[in-house]
């Protein structure tokens, strides 16, 4: 396997520096994540924005857990599953959605659940989600406009996740406790 720097202000290519003290501002440390992207300063700026963009969109924490956790655990991402379970804590998310998702048994309420399953659609048939599936998910109390959110998520997590696989980023410190394995 390829090897990745774990980049700091000291080691980062000039473009990647500002980037990472916004990561610091954000988290109050680099992430690993940040670190190994900060080798491409466009991967990691492109990241940065996405991210601030989906944490704007109009789904509340809980729904934005569901499209990153969903996301994260479909593409079985070692650093990511953590990470967001920890971000999901911060956010005040019930343990019982967390819990539901790493483990992939049903979530608390059918709204959610539909949510995951679109997510899902739109993960596994890359974009080609049939008209049935479209429609339940509106039919849950979604929006078109939250379809298309949901590719936003999707380009996110992407992004990490296939840098956390070629990688191996080593998860944080403050994310270990919330080590996941997919279940087999």
């Amino acid at each position: 396997m390829t090897e990745f720097t774990l980049h700091d202000k000291d080691t980062a290519p000039a473009e990647s520096k500002d980037l990472l003290d916004s990561s610091i501002k954000a988290f109050g440390m680099v992430p690993n994540l940040h670190a190994v992207m900060a080798e491409a300063p466009g991967l990691l700026e492109g990241y940065q924005q996405l991210h601030q963009l989906f944490l704007d969109s109009s789904f509340d924490d809980e729904e934005t857990t569901v499209v990153w956790q969903t996301i994260n655990v479909e593409h079985a991402c070692h650093y990511c599953v953590p990470a967001h379970t920890g971000i999901a804590k911060s956010m005040k998310v019930d343990d019982a959605i967390t819990d539901a998702l790493r483990d992939e048994t049903p979530l608390p309420t059918e709204k959610l659940e539909a949510l995951r399953t679109f997510t899902l659609s739109v993960v596994r048939n890359r974009g080609n989600v049939d008209d049935s599936a479209v429609q339940a998910f509106l039919d849950a109390g979604y929006t078109k406009r939250q379809i298309l959110e949901v590719i936003l998520g999707a380009a996110q997590k992407v992004m990490s996740n296939y840098t956390n696989h070629l990688a191996n980023t080593p998860i944080d410190k403050p994310f270990q406790k919330f080590e996941w394995h997919k279940a087999d």
